[in-house]
């Protein structure tokens, strides 16, 4: 039992079963045992490679989408470049680089990351160094002003409730003891208002998740880009409908059991991405397959003008590179993007309204 696992024990002892949303805000974002408020999960030493890290050509595009969207609304002389969860700063870094030849973008730019984990904002830190950025714990604060944001694989990592149809309503999944090990339950059946528009495409024992905390992200951002301007771009895997259980933990690039190493493995869940487009109150884009977005932007291009310079090995893992950002069989297809803009404004690059 890791000690992350017998701190939940003794809190379910205590005060009662938890939520799934509860256990996975614990698991991954407790102060002292909390997965990613402990390590730098990323990489081959890592539990997890995300797309930034892949090749520098996925960072490039999206900063010149975000820098086309910054000229379509007028350029404004000030605005917050922000990105939610930037991991070692890669992202931000090629987009920072790629966007050095849009006049006066980033000049206007104030760089602000939201991120919790210490040892991943020193990455950062090192990785972005001269940019000065200024780091938050949540959107809440967040200067006022236009906002430009990236959110890659930020959305799947916030935590989400899971709940069970029954004959006439819901029962919510909950984290409890058995045998003094941890152990997956349904409380009682109960009303949810919130969901009554899915009892209509949904059977008894289908799950259907949700998470409270990103719809809740959602609107404030949605909410500032109608108000103030800006736009976002949001990567993540998952689907415009969510249905079914798709959380997931994974140790060492490996899957591993849900309620096995609690604090020690990445926990997360497919994007309801509906879910987020309804909670902003903002115009947002088609969902639209990675690859398709990429394809859009140029990225092929892009990779045969960096292939010039290559041959041999480093060459065969660009074309790699190239192929798992955008092949159907790889990410492609699994990752999905959504735009949110000002209503009646321009959609983003490689996105359609």
């Amino acid at each position: 039992m890791t000690p992350l696992a017998k701190q939940l024990a003794e809190q379910i002892m205590a005060n009662g079963p938890l939520s799934m949303a509860d256990y996975m805000g614990q698991c991954l974002m407790h102060p002292e045992l909390g997965y990613y408020t402990t390590r730098d999960p990323l990489g081959t030493v890592g539990d997890f490679t995300t797309a930034p890290e892949i090749s520098q050509m996925f960072g490039e595009l999206i900063g010149l989408s975000l820098a086309q969207c910054w000229l379509d609304q007028g350029a404004p002389d000030r605005f917050v470049l922000l990105e939610a969860g930037p991991g070692r700063g890669t992202l931000m870094g090629d987009a920072l680089r790629a966007t050095k030849s849009v006049p006066g973008f980033l000049a206007a730019a104030e760089l602000h990351l939201i991120e919790g984990s210490d040892p991943l904002r020193g990455a950062q830190k090192d990785r972005l160094d001269g940019f000065d950025p200024t780091w938050h714990i949540g959107f809440e604060t967040v200067p006022e002003g236009p906002l430009y944001l990236i959110a890659n694989e930020f959305f799947d990592a916030l935590p989400v409730r899971q709940v069970e149809r029954s004959d006439g309503g819901w029962c919510e999944r909950r984290i409890g003891l058995k045998e003094d090990a941890l152990s997956l339950g349904l409380n009682q059946e109960t009303q949810m208002p919130a969901l009554e528009h899915r009892l209509q495409d949904t059977k008894p024992q289908d799950v259907v998740e949700f998470s409270p905390v990103g719809q809740m992200l959602a609107e404030a951002i949605g909410t500032r880009i109608q108000t103030q301007g800006g736009c976002a771009l949001i990567v993540d895997y998952g689907d415009w409908h969510s249905l079914g259980d798709t959380v997931q933990a994974v140790q060492g690039h490996e899957p591993t059991g849900l309620l096995d190493a609690p604090g020690e493995a990445d926990l997360s869940a497919h994007v309801d991405f509906e879910a987020l487009a309804v909670a902003a109150p903002c115009a947002h884009t088609r969902l639209t397959p990675q690859g398709v977005f990429l394809e859009r932007l140029g990225i092929t291009a892009r990779a045969e003008a960096l292939a010039q310079k290559l041959q041999g090995e480093a060459l065969e893992s660009h074309i790699a590179a190239h192929r798992r950002l955008t092949h159907p069989a790889e990410m492609g297809t699994l990752f999905k993007v959504l735009g949110l803009y000002p209503q009646g404004g321009t959609a983003p690059p490689g996105l359609e309204p």
